[in-house]
């Protein structure tokens, strides 16, 4: 299969010379970098942009709380499973044709999402679209890496994190837009003639590179890694719905050991031609940034997600309302990436991403200046906090998680770098939004005994006012529970995530330096 692949490339596959002058390589190098972005603004967009049209999706397709979850976790499970899948594939078959090929599946899967019927449908088609998505995530990276050096590279992953900050912070403004104006399937169906677009480009501009003397597909490592991801994932995503004790999901995580053991097995009989190279592991960097972005995005995510519920369901906006409240975090978040991706250079990395991490740890902790009266001003100081630390997070974390490996082997970092980074979100998404729901359920049972299950159910996805109106002459007291217990329990998870980032800039701090760094990445 390699062969056939070669041959049918052969006519555009050049390496690029990665000491040619800068002038010389330009033309190509600004394309590359355009494309990229393009492509990473559309996939970290896909992240939040959901956020703000769920209580539309709620409503049209008729989901539970567990069906609004699928929404954002399908597209976080598959894109966990298959990046380090798709940076392993494009080092050895090339990464250009690679990226191409994701880019194709993530507008074909964008179109189905948007023609869904009911949330199975929709559920299924973003699963497909994260595939897509972790193909770009993983070679977007190890493309800049192969292009850019030195200073160079650090003003690529400053432009590359600044996109990545403004996708996910603008993300609820332009939900809220399209939801608000044209419905809400078009913040899946706008991906469409972008995407195509974005395909002819990527053919004609980007040039194709991959590992010299590259080995066969490691068809055994990818199958065993991507199994035993899946099945880690799935197992948190159900374990609040299942019982974390049910057999179901003691299977799951039983399975995705065993299967993680095989992997290893596998990776150190196969050595260099292996789809990992091990000897990361041994790398104190590798191991701190790869722990510092999994508990990272695991609070970072699953708090926008909680507070973006807040916004809509308890203050009642509306998702172009929501959009615009999320300004000072959209807007010191872009400021920041884009003064940070000039500093990965000048500063020890280890300062900018534990920096990161405090500032987002305290603006997670700041969310407990609110209470049941607030307006949504009283978020202020969360949201400048967790902005400045997001923001400074993404470029550091990009440059740093390639960086870690030699040149060649760019697509393999950049996919086990985003394979934490999809991990993380995917469970704290999960992991946070079952705390979340058992401890708003738990709050408004005890303070209004007597209702059913599926009350508690409802109000935890931010139904209390519909569970209110079908209260009767109780109305204003269930009212007044739902939207307490929504509050409080809010507040408690987002301490614990505030914890949660905190470890992580303890480990920062700890573990990262630049002398792990492979020279190219460093600039010095």
């Amino acid at each position: 299969m390699s062969a056939t692949v070669d041959a049918l490339g052969a006519a555009d596959d050049v390496t690029v010379d990665p000491e040619a002058p800068a002038s010389t390589r330009a033309p190509g190098r600004a394309w590359t970098l355009a494309i990229v972005s393009i492509a990473t603004f559309m996939l970290m967009l896909d992240l939040t942009v959901v956020n703000v049209a769920l209580p539309d999706l709620r409503n049209a397709l008729h989901a539970d709380f567990s069906g609004l979850q699928w929404v954002l976790d399908a597209y976080a499970l598959t894109l966990a499973a298959f990046l380090l899948t798709g940076g392993s594939l494009a080092d050895r078959l090339g990464r250009k044709r690679v990226f191409v090929a994701g880019f194709a599946v993530f507008t074909a899967a964008s179109l189905l999402c948007g023609a869904a019927t009911n949330v199975i449908t929709l559920n299924l088609a973003r699963g497909v679209q994260g595939v897509g998505a972790a193909v770009l995530f993983a070679v977007g990276p190890a493309l800049l890496g192969h292009e850019f050096r030195g200073k160079d590279r650090a003003m690529a992953f400053g432009v590359f994190g600044g996109v990545s900050g403004l996708a996910i912070a603008f993300g609820p403004l332009i939900g809220g837009a399209l939801t608000s104006g044209v419905g809400w399937r078009w913040i899946f169906l706008v991906n469409v003639p972008i995407g195509i677009v974005a395909i002819v480009l990527s053919t004609l501009r980007i040039r194709e590179s991959r590992e010299p003397g590259a080995h066969g597909v490691d068809w055994a490592g990818l199958t065993l890694f991507s199994v035993a991801l899946a099945a880690l994932v799935l197992a948190f995503l159900r374990g609040e719905a299942e019982g974390w004790t049910s057999p179901l999901i003691l299977s799951l995580f039983a399975a995705s050991v065993v299967l993680l053991a095989g992997f290893l097995l596998v990776e150190r009989r196969l050595g260099a031609a292996g789809m990992l190279d091990l000897s990361l592991v041994r790398n104190r960097t590798f191991n701190g940034i790869s722990a510092t972005t999994l508990l990272g995005n695991a609070a970072g995510m699953a708090s926008i997600f909680l507070e973006v519920s807040y916004v809509q369901n308890v203050l009642g906006a509306s998702p172009w309302q929501a959009g615009l409240r999320f300004l000072p975090l959209t807007l010191m978040l872009f400021v920041v990436a884009a003064v940070t991706g000039s500093l990965t250079v000048a500063l020890p990395p280890r300062l900018l991403v534990g920096t990161a991490m405090t500032l987002m740890s305290g603006g997670l902790l700041a969310m407990r200046l609110i209470d049941v009266h607030s307006g949504w001003t009283a978020m202020l100081p969360s949201m400048l906090l967790t902005g400045a630390g997001m923001g400074m997070f993404n470029p550091p974390r990009a440059s740093i998680s390639i960086g870690v490996a030699e040149p060649a082997r760019a697509g393999m970092a950049a996919g086990i770098g985003e394979t934490f980074q999809q991990v993380g979100i995917a469970i704290g998404i999960a992991g946070f939004g079952a705390l979340f729901q058992h401890r708003v359920g738990d709050a408004f049972a005890a303070a209004v005994p007597g209702l059913p299950d599926s009350a508690r159910q409802a109000v935890a996805a931010g139904a209390g006012d519909q569970v209110a109106r079908s209260a009767g002459p109780l109305r204003a007291q269930v009212a007044e529970a739902a939207r307490a217990a929504f509050v409080h329990g809010l507040t408690d998870v987002l301490t614990i995530c505030a914890a949660v980032a905190a470890l992580a800039a303890v480990i920062a701090f700890a573990t990262i330096r630049r002398k792990d760094l492979h020279e190219s990445a460093t600039g010095h």
